[in-house]
């Protein structure tokens, strides 16, 4: 299971890159690499050259979209009632020389309730 979530997140990884290359080769005023071909006549001219990126990027596009969806069933679900390694450390964890540990709270509750302040009289 967990290798088929790796062997899916490196196929994002590839796509989302060409993706990025294939966008940074366009141009965004039809130009790009299509300009760079002086013969309108060719096969893989100007017109072609451009179809074949937009297509391309909607189809990397879309790729990217599909694997990210397909890959969260395949996320590794963490064991139960375990807790990770990091965790372990933390609670285990004595607080440190100089921090400061705080009292527990010494006021009664009786002077922590909000009482209404005395009016003074009004002259």
């Amino acid at each position: 299971m967990q290798a088929i979530y790796i062997t899916l997140s490196v196929i994002i990884v590839v796509a989302s890159v060409l993706l990025t290359l294939i966008v940074l080769v366009q141009n965004s005023k039809g130009g790009g690499l299509a300009a760079n071909f002086a013969a309108g006549n060719t096969t893989f001219g100007v017109r072609q050259t451009a179809d074949f990126l937009e297509k391309t990027t909607w189809v990397l596009a879309a790729v990217v979209l599909v694997l990210c969806v397909v890959a969260t069933f395949f996320t590794p679900k963490p064991s139960s009632g375990s807790a990770s390694s990091i965790e372990n450390q933390i609670q285990q964890a004595a607080p440190a020389e100089g921090e400061p540990e705080f009292p527990a709270n010494t006021i009664p509750a009786e002077e922590v309730a909000t009482e209404a302040p005395a009016e003074t009289p009004a002259e």
